[in-house]
């Protein structure tokens, strides 16, 4: 963890980069003359920063994942969504009540003020979804909450034009212990490129055995960063071969099932860009649904994943016990 958070330099030229840091550090650099675009915090309360109430495990620490941009950044709010634009970057943050009745249109309506806030900076592409709910595995009057969230998700793309299929952009959706719904985003003037898994089916033509509506996101994305650098996003990724759960109960066989699901992720990219990224070069947050399974899932994935954080989150399908997503930077450019 902490040979991951360092005072690295920022890339210029309208270049993005994310840096995992401590708290001191992310108020430092929001004082400074460049200050971040926004970040995710993990057990960090800071002025300017959209924290979210996700535990960090035993072994690492609180800290930010910062994303920068290279410019004066211009403030705005749509709706629930406050976001920060750097004139080719823009972050948003909404944060809602929990509806206990009705989270599909909770969720609607927040979407809705997402693409409203991406219309309103400029930056119509999301490049990354982060998405938090609430007991996300429990009934929400006789359908899971989960699928719930994926009605709405859907029926906002619909209503504001966006792709729900092979369009879609990265993310995420893990379940907390409480608070509201948590919606964070990175967006650009200029599409990403969507990545899928061969292994997988792609969740947005999921079977209705998962729901009556489909999640609306591709397994990964490829960005023109700057600088003559691309950005791989890898969305929420776990032990799901075709569409169905593999290994139930078993933490090892899934830690090592959704490894081969990152792999397979990393090949998607080497095919569509001429960037070379491993394993070793993401900065990965692992969400492990029960803390007792931290030290099995560390033993298998450390070595591989080295700049890792470990947070205590469910997972989206109940019997899916660990999820891993992250992001690297590499020079190169799409094919």
């Amino acid at each position: 963890m902490m040979a991951a958070m360092h005072m690295a330099p920022l890339l210029r030229q309208e270049a993005l980069t994310c840096i995992r840091m401590s708290a001191a550090e992310w108020r430092a650099r929001s004082a400074s003359a460049l200050p971040p675009i926004g970040g995710l915090g993990w057990g960090v309360a800071a002025p300017g920063l959209a924290s979210l109430d996700v535990p960090v495990l035993s072994a690492g620490g609180p800290c930010v994942d910062a994303w920068f941009g290279a410019a004066a950044l211009r403030r705005g709010r749509s709706g629930d969504v406050q976001w920060q634009d750097d004139g080719r970057w823009a972050f948003g943050h909404l944060d809602v009540a929990d509806a206990e009745t009705d989270l599909a249109e909770t969720t609607r309506r927040a979407y809705l003020d997402v693409f409203a806030a991406l219309r309103a900076c400029g930056r119509p592409q999301l490049l990354r979804l982060w998405n938090y709910l609430p007991r996300i595995n429990a009934d929400g009057g006789g359908l899971e909450r989960y699928r719930q969230f994926n009605i709405g998700r859907q029926q906002a793309f619909i209503e504001a034009g966006h792709d729900i299929g092979a369009g879609s952009p990265a993310a995420c959706a893990l379940g907390t212990s409480g608070g509201g719904l948590g919606i964070r985003f990175l967006a650009s003037a200029t599409a990403p490129r969507p990545l899928e898994n061969p292994r997988q089916v792609s969740a947005y033509r999921y079977s209705a055995a998962h729901g009556p509506r489909s999640p609306t996101f591709s397994r990964g994305a490829l960005a023109d960063a700057g600088a003559g650098r691309l950005a791989l996003f890898v969305s929420g990724t776990a032990s799901i071969v075709g569409e169905r759960s593999m290994h139930p109960g078993d933490v090892h066989a899934q830690t090592a099932e959704t490894l081969m699901n990152l792999q397979a992720v990393l090949a998607a990219a080497h095919a569509q860009g001429s960037a070379a990224f491993t394993l070793a070069d993401l900065s990965c947050t692992v969400y492990v649904r029960h803390r007792t399974d931290e030290a099995a899932i560390r033993a298998l994935a450390s070595s591989a994943m080295p700049h890792a954080v470990y947070l205590q989150a469910d997972i989206c399908r109940s019997e899916l016990l660990v999820e891993i997503e992250g992001h690297a930077f590499a020079p190169g450019a799409l094919k």
